[in-house]
């Protein structure tokens, strides 16, 4: 298994560095995170993907100086274990209940929760919204619009 893992990893990197494989990124979020990054938000990423392919990711579409905290499954446990929230929180100085995880899975609504944040799941990823209401997400954003509006107004 591991060895199979290596060569797909392996295989993937070789196509994303030779543009056959591209992360895009889901109209209007570029501009929230600049948004909310202007309004004195300090945005933070805890992902399933690697620090190689996050860093790709984030570089390729110029965000990196966005984030005050970037946590990868590379030095974490799996979603849905709050390790990466909490070394967000740490990194950033934030509490909690100050803070909010944006997910479009389960895991991490489930991943929030367990490290007490506020959750607001999206529609438009992986898990369906019925999955992320009974995973108890705090709020369901329908549109990159109605999520901003939310955040504007996180007290």
């Amino acid at each position: 298994h591991h060895d199979l893992a290596d060569k797909y990893r392996a295989a993937f990197w070789a196509l994303r560095s030779n543009g056959l494989v591209d992360e895009l990124l889901y109209d209007g979020i570029a501009a929230l995170l600049s948004s909310l990054d202007e309004s004195g938000w300090m945005l933070g990423v805890a992902t399933g993907k690697s620090d190689r392919g996050l860093m790709r990711c984030l570089d390729h579409h110029a965000l990196r100086s966005l984030f005050v905290t970037l946590q990868t499954a590379d030095r974490h446990p799996s979603k849905p274990h709050p390790s990466m929230v909490y070394q967000a929180l740490a990194e950033a100085g934030a509490d909690a209940a100050n803070a909010v995880v944006i997910g479009d899975t389960v895991y991490d609504i489930h991943m929030g929760r367990a490290a007490g944040t506020r959750t607001v799941g999206v529609n438009w990823g992986y898990h369906s919204v019925a999955d992320l209401r009974e995973a108890g997400a705090d709020y369901i954003a329908e549109s990159m619009d109605e999520l901003k509006v939310y955040l504007e107004n996180f007290a």
